[in-house]
């Protein structure tokens, strides 16, 4: 198992910030490993990411959401790979929204796959999920301006 947690402070409403989140046409505008949105839905959605100079596919459900708070998506992607991407929202209480984020990536074969999985991502996902927000931020503040 790979658990990326991170969070970020954005200078927008919660309301505000869910909206762009929820809405998966915009996810090459601020997921960094999106490449491609190959089908969505309002509860279901297949993608392809790009880590470590290769692409794949994952494939999305909606399996728990409470509008604009929380949302958690689980994943199936490539030789029966598992992931789970959760999204926290609550108001900082300045008018902003803090993001709270986290995946957890299971990778097949137990240990011996999160082993080689580890050996070929190493820290790349937290570096990626961090760099994620950042631009979360930075298109949701800009919206503002």
């Amino acid at each position: 198992m790979s658990e990326v947690a991170t969070s970020i402070e954005i200078d927008a409403p919660v309301e505000e910030v869910w909206r762009t989140v929820m809405d998966a046409t915009r996810l090459q505008e601020w997921v960094t490993i999106h490449r491609k949105l190959v089908s969505h839905s309002d509860d279901e959605m297949e993608q392809v990411l790009h880590l470590r100079g290769a692409n794949f596919k994952v494939k999305w459900h909606l399996a728990q959401s409470k509008p604009p708070h929380h949302a958690m998506w689980r994943g199936r992607g490539p030789a029966r790979s598992h992931a789970e991407t959760e999204y926290r929202l609550t108001d900082n209480g300045r008018g902003g929204t803090r993001f709270d984020y986290r995946n957890d990536f299971k990778a097949p074969l137990g240990p011996l796959g999160q082993f080689a999985s580890h050996a070929l991502v190493g820290g790349l996902p937290a570096k990626e999920a961090d760099a994620s927000l950042r631009r979360l931020k930075a298109l949701v503040e800009n919206a503002r301006a």
